[in-house]
């Protein structure tokens, strides 16, 4: 830069006489004009796409809340006891109560053989998905009591194998932790 000026310094006098070109200004203007107005054009692309944004969220959420108010609940497939009347929703709380508590019950164990509890697992699967299909029949046919009398059946049998096999585990951690009290010993 300072090799520029030195030039322009000590040419001074060649450069002073000068004017420039005729037309000059005009082109000097109208491209000082181009470069200012695509200026604006970008800044002012900004609001529009702000502005477009907001209204895609805007119908994105409102299309959201929509679905999920409207068309949702005529999307369920499976209905419960507790939607049927407040006297099977106390039922069902019960029952429900019950299962968590012999689940829990399951948890304490410590199930060391992974086939005993692979068969747990598998048998309790079976059951929920039993109860599934009562759950989407009850939903087709929601006065039926022969539906609503099979589920409340179901709840109680599940309770009823749980403990047996919840009794059973226990007797085998008892014998297996104390193997020599149950066999006799000769002399």
């Amino acid at each position: 830069m300072n090799r520029l000026e030195d030039i322009i310094r000590r040419n001074r006098s060649v450069f002073d006489d000068r004017e420039p070109s005729e037309g000059h200004f005009e082109r000097f203007s109208f491209k000082l004009a181009t470069r200012l107005h695509a200026g604006r054009a970008k800044k002012s692309i900004l609001p529009y796409l702000l502005k477009a944004a907001v209204v895609t969220l805007l119908v994105t959420l409102s299309s959201l809340w929509t679905f999920d108010h409207f068309v949702r609940p005529n999307l369920k497939t499976k209905m419960t006891l507790s939607e049927v009347s407040p006297e099977y929703r106390e039922v069902e709380s019960y029952y429900v109560q019950q299962v968590s508590f012999m689940e829990n019950e399951f948890s304490s164990l410590d199930l060391s053989n992974p086939e005993q509890k692979e068969a747990l697992m598998s048998e309790m699967a079976s059951m929920d998905s039993v109860y599934t299909e009562l759950q989407k029949e009850l939903r087709a046919n929601p006065n039926d009591q022969r539906i609503i009398d099979a589920m409340i059946r179901h709840y109680q049998t599940k309770l009823e194998v749980m403990s047996y096999i919840l009794e059973q585990l226990k007797e085998i951690k008892a014998e297996t932790a104390n193997p020599v009290s149950h066999e006799k010993v000769v002399y």
